[in-house]
């Protein structure tokens, strides 16, 4: 019995070194690969680059085709643009990072499909901001961003959140040409739908809140992630085992979008916000159809719509309702500068 109690705190002690290892390892990794992307940059460029961390600007969120400031990859050499890709991939898994470029490679065929006559196109119009200086201890952050990919991390003395962040897709399923059957973001839809479409009569009266679905997702592109009202839909404690875990995989491909550090603590908000989780759903609940769902806590809030363009447009996004732009971990930082 001895040697088991003492094999199993091995384990553990092992489990908090590695939970630990990771943690640091990421943000020194954001640190190492920010600087490094800072030292090719020619002053002019760093300096559009660099904003300060207490700007307003660090809080403009936007995921549609507007003018941005920071350092578009259009703007880089070769070298410059590995360099600023390998931040976002410091940032994001691999999964995120396949998402991240898909999309951005959607633009050459919005550009076809417009005929060039539309918002100037160019998977290269993704511009990429610098708060504050990258450094172990202190406040900093980055923000990779322009149409349909917006991510936003904030680190604070090691600490990591990576909010807020979107990715959408235009076409959502790339209907012609070499490209036709692509869908850039088709699990976020693909698992919705089968968590719908298994609830009975019963709980889609409660989970569906309205027959038509909205034209944009409601936080839109607000600073506040906000929504009016008691949060509506079905409750997590009226699901069924298997509904549960299909809402877990959901869950699940939104942080996993993100480096360990980062989806672990999504998983963990997920998985301490159960007990006061809503699923709700407006729309359509046949592929094709116009479709928005969003699952909210008291914590965090994700949204999905696929409406425009003849349902074939998606914006989805996560928010935390006190945590972007690491709003909390900036609170404890400041109360633990004035202890």
């Amino acid at each position: 019995m001895r040697e088991w109690k003492r094999l199993l705190l091995i384990v553990c002690a092992v489990g908090l070194l590695t939970a630990a290892y990771e943690r640091t390892q990421t943000a020194s990794l954001l640190v190492d690969t920010a600087k490094a992307y800072l030292a090719a940059l020619k002053p002019a460029q760093r300096a559009q680059t660099t904003i300060g961390f207490d700007s307003d600007e660090r809080q403009n969120f936007h995921y549609t085709p507007v003018p941005r400031k920071g350092l578009a990859l259009r703007e880089m050499n070769s070298e410059q643009k590995h360099l600023a890709d390998a931040l976002l991939s410091a940032g994001l898994s691999t999964q995120g990072v396949i998402k991240a470029h898909t999309i951005m490679s959607l633009e050459q065929v919005l550009k076809d499909l417009e005929l060039d006559k539309g918002p100037e196109r160019d998977p290269d119009k993704y511009f990429v901001s610098i708060f504050g200086e990258p450094a172990e201890k202190g406040r900093w952050g980055f923000r990779f961003e322009g149409h349909h990919v917006s991510i936003n991390y904030t680190v604070v003395d090691g600490n990591l959140v990576a909010s807020p962040s979107m990715f959408g897709s235009n076409p959502a399923e790339v209907k012609s040409g070499p490209r036709a059957g692509l869908r850039a973001l088709m699990r976020e839809e693909d698992i919705a739908l089968e968590l719908v479409q298994s609830l009975t009569d019963e709980q889609r009266a409660v989970a569906i809140v309205d027959k038509t679905a909205p034209q944009e997702i409601i936080t839109a592109e607000s600073r506040k992630a906000a929504l009016s009202g008691q949060p509506n839909g079905l409750p997590f404690a009226k699901m069924t085992p298997k509904q549960k875990e299909i809402l877990g995989r959901l869950v699940n491909e939104y942080a996993s979008n993100f480096a360990q550090p980062a989806a672990d603590m999504r998983m963990d908000e997920y998985r301490k916000n159960q007990a006061n989780l809503f699923f709700a759903w407006a729309g359509g609940t046949k592929r094709g159809e116009p479709l928005y769902y969003r699952i909210q806590t008291a914590q965090f809030l994700i949204e999905l719509d696929k409406t425009q363009d003849n349902a074939n447009h998606i914006h989805s996004v996560w928010r935390e309702f006190n945590g972007d732009w690491g709003g909390d971990l900036l609170a404890q930082h400041y109360q633990a500068a004035h202890r």
